[in-house]
């Protein structure tokens, strides 16, 4: 009887010790408990107990879990600068019209603030207008439906890579290393006018301990997409990460530029409002217009262009991960959450 031979990259899997092969494993799917399960069943002896180990760990991850693990995917259309995967999987978009990118980025940022996550979808072999297709249609599911759905499509993705992580020879392959620091990123949308915020400052400082002191790191700028991917990575020991947004800056230029062009941003309005002639509107028992005035719009309350000069936020980080933090921001409010 003859014995299949152990594919070199799942013999370099099962022999790795365990912060090098937590590494490896984290490459493919950046779920912690994903990752756990994994290591926990090693040594393999095919790499289709590889994939089967990973479909079942796929399929016990919590909604948190499946949050973490879609942190470590970029939006379609804007693969990771010098991720080969996801430049690999996501090759039907290379040769996709400027225009078809622009409704790919459209359609991601509607289905971000729709389900609060990145849209995850098996990518390969897949071509932009099937993409396309596939977020319209998602866009119109429940929640819940939408969770079942990117559990699917996460448990294909990774037992693609799974496979060719098993199938690598050696000289392919990545070295196995661990990353003992975290890294930031961030974009900013103005959700007001609906455009990446460009050219606002942004600064970060890290802390190792909830006690410790701050220390600041540096700072960078959104670019034109709003995207600002040029942080300092946070120190070795980093348990928190701050981001300072400076916006009040952003709002004051954008008016100026808004004056410049004879228009205004579209933003709530307050002050008097017109009504027929003869006419008053109709006011609740006890109520004056003074009163109506005094709870209006922002406009009678604003002392400058932003009603938060600057956004400060705080996270927790761990080693290794990577933590791209989106900013929905308007002159009056804001929002944050983990994006990818």
């Amino acid at each position: 009887m003859t014995t299949t031979p152990t594919p070199p990259g799942l013999a370099r899997l099962n022999g790795a010790a365990e912060p090098e092969a937590r590494a490896a494993l984290h490459e493919v799917c950046a779920s912690t408990e994903w990752v756990r399960r994994l290591l926990a069943a090693r040594p393999y002896a095919t790499a289709e107990d590889l994939c089967a180990a990973g479909e079942t760990a796929t399929a016990a991850l919590t909604t948190a879990d499946l949050r973490e693990a879609m942190a470590g995917h970029p939006p379609i259309g804007r693969p990771r600068p010098g991720d080969p995967d996801s430049a690999r999987e996501q090759r039907g978009m290379a040769g996709a019209s400027a225009e078809l990118k622009a409704e790919m980025l459209e359609l991601n940022l509607a289905y971000q603030e729709r389900f609060g996550h990145v849209f995850l979808i098996c990518a390969t072999g897949l071509s932009a207008e099937r993409m396309r297709d596939a977020v319209r249609e998602r866009l119109g599911n429940p929640p819940d439906r939408e969770w079942d759905t990117v559990r699917t499509e996460l448990g294909r993705i990774n037992r693609i890579r799974l496979a060719r992580l098993a199938a690598l020879p050696e000289e392919d392959a990545r070295p196995m290393s661990t990353t003992r620091t975290a890294s930031v990123s961030t974009h900013i949308l103005d959700t007001s006018v609906g455009r990446p915020a460009r050219g606002v400052a942004v600064r970060i400082a890290a802390r190792a301990g909830r006690d410790a002191d701050w220390r600041d790191l540096g700072g960078s700028a959104t670019d034109t997409d709003g995207r600002c991917r040029d942080l300092p990575a946070p120190p070795e020991g980093t348990t928190h990460v701050r981001l300072d947004f400076a916006v009040e800056a952003y709002f004051e230029q954008d008016q100026a530029q808004d004056r410049r062009q004879g228009g205004k941003r579209d933003a709530p309005q307050g002050g008097k409002q017109d009504h027929p002639q003869g006419q008053e509107p109709d006011h609740p028992q006890g109520r004056t217009q003074a009163d109506d005035a005094q709870q209006d719009a922002p406009a009678n309350r604003d002392t400058g262009p932003a009603f938060f000069p600057e956004v400060a936020i705080t996270f927790a980080v761990a080693a290794g991960e990577h933590y791209h933090v989106p900013l929905l921001l308007n002159p009056f409010g804001y929002s944050v959450y983990r994006g990818s």
